[in-house]
């Protein structure tokens, strides 16, 4: 398998990963996973919050990770999933 693939396999299963967890997660964190996600897909609408507060906050993260290319936001998104939700079970 490629490295390509692999790494659009891992953000896959990270993604499902996270969909499925059912603890509550901090907004920071949920934050930052919105931001790669947003990025790894190529999806730059605007926040789609009906709460303007939200719009903003989403916004500033989209902001921060705007260096990343799509594959740098990939790999960010596996990396935070392991390191803050997988590895602290």
């Amino acid at each position: 398998m490629s490295a390509k693939k692999k790494l659009h396999r891992d953000f896959d299963d990270a993604v499902t990963f996270v969909n499925n967890y059912m603890e509550p997660l901090p907004a920071d964190l949920l934050l930052k996973l919105y931001a790669y996600y947003k990025i790894a897909n190529k999806n730059f609408n605007n926040p789609g919050s009906k709460t303007p507060l939200i719009n903003a906050f989403k916004a500033n993260a989209l902001i921060q990770a705007q260096h990343l290319d799509r594959n740098q936001a990939m790999k960010s998104y596996i990396d935070l999933v392991k390191k803050e939700i997988k590895d602290k079970k």
